[in-house]
C-alpha cells in the first residue's frame, strides 16, 4: 500500500514539473524574457521544441491530466505568448522569411490535432511605426494571414486559428519605432470572453 502511495506521488509530482515548465526547457535563459503581466516568451532565433510549444500554450492540458489520475489540480500557470522576431519581415512586406517559416513548422507540429474547445490560438501580425495607421493596420493583418496561412499548409485545422493585425499599437521597443524587431509575429492562447451576469 505505502509503494502504491509513493508511487502516485512521484507521478503526481512528475506532472507538477512538467506543468511548471510551460515549455521554457527549449529555451535558453537569455531568449526566455517574462514580463510580468503577459508571460511573453522572446523565441529570437531559437527553435522550442514542439513539446514545449504544447506545453506554454496549453498548460491546463497537465491539470487534466492530473484528474485523469484522480488526483485535484490546485491551478497552473497561464498560457504562455510566443514572440517571434527571429527573421523579421522585410518593410512593407507580408511575406514569410524563411527562418520564421523553420519556427513555424515547430508551431504546426504543436498544434496538430488540439482543435476544439477552447484551443483557439490567435496570430498576432505586428508592424514597425514606418507607415501610418491605417497601411500599418492593412499590413500586420497580412501578416498573421499569412503566418496563418502557412500553419495550415502545414495540416494546423484552420478553424483553430485567428488571425489578428496590430499595427505599430504594440511595439517591443517604442524607443526604436522602426526597429526590425517591431516587425513580427506573436502566437499565443485566444482567451474566452469573460461571462458575465445579466442582472
Amino acid at each position: 500500500m505505502a509503494d502504491l502511495l509513493q508511487e502516485k506521488i512521484k507521478k503526481v509530482l512528475g506532472l507538477w514539473i512538467r506543468a511548471m515548465a510551460l515549455g521554457a526547457l527549449a529555451l535558453s535563459a537569455q531568449q526566455l524574457v517574462l514580463a510580468a503581466d503577459d508571460s511573453t516568451v522572446d523565441v529570437g532565433a531559437g527553435l522550442p521544441s514542439a513539446k514545449a510549444i504544447e506545453e506554454g500554450l496549453f498548460p491546463d492540458d497537465a491539470c487534466e491530466e492530473l484528474k485523469a489520475n484522480g488526483f485535484k489540480c490546485m491551478g497552473f500557470k497561464p498560457a504562455l505568448k510566443y514572440s517571434l522576431p527571429a527573421t523579421a519581415f522585410t518593410v512593407g512586406s507580408a511575406v514569410l522569411p524563411d527562418g520564421l517559416r523553420v519556427q513555424l513548422d515547430r508551431f504546426a507540429q504543436a498544434l496538430k490535432g488540439k482543435a476544439g474547445g477552447a484551443r483557439t490560438v490567435r496570430i498576432e501580425g505586428h508592424a514597425d511605426a514606418s507607415g501610418n495607421a491605417a497601411s500599418n493596420e492593412r499590413l500586420s493583418q497580412r501578416r498573421a494571414e499569412a503566418a496563418r496561412d502557412y500553419l495550415v499548409s502545414q495540416g494546423v485545422s484552420a478553424d483553430q486559428l485567428k488571425p489578428v493585425g496590430v499595427g505599430a499599437r504594440d511595439l517591443v521597443e517604442p524607443g526604436q519605432p522602426l526597429s526590425a524587431k517591431n516587425r513580427r509575429v506573436v502566437i499565443s492562447r485566444e482567451q474566452p470572453l469573460a461571462a458575465t451576469a445579466i442582472p
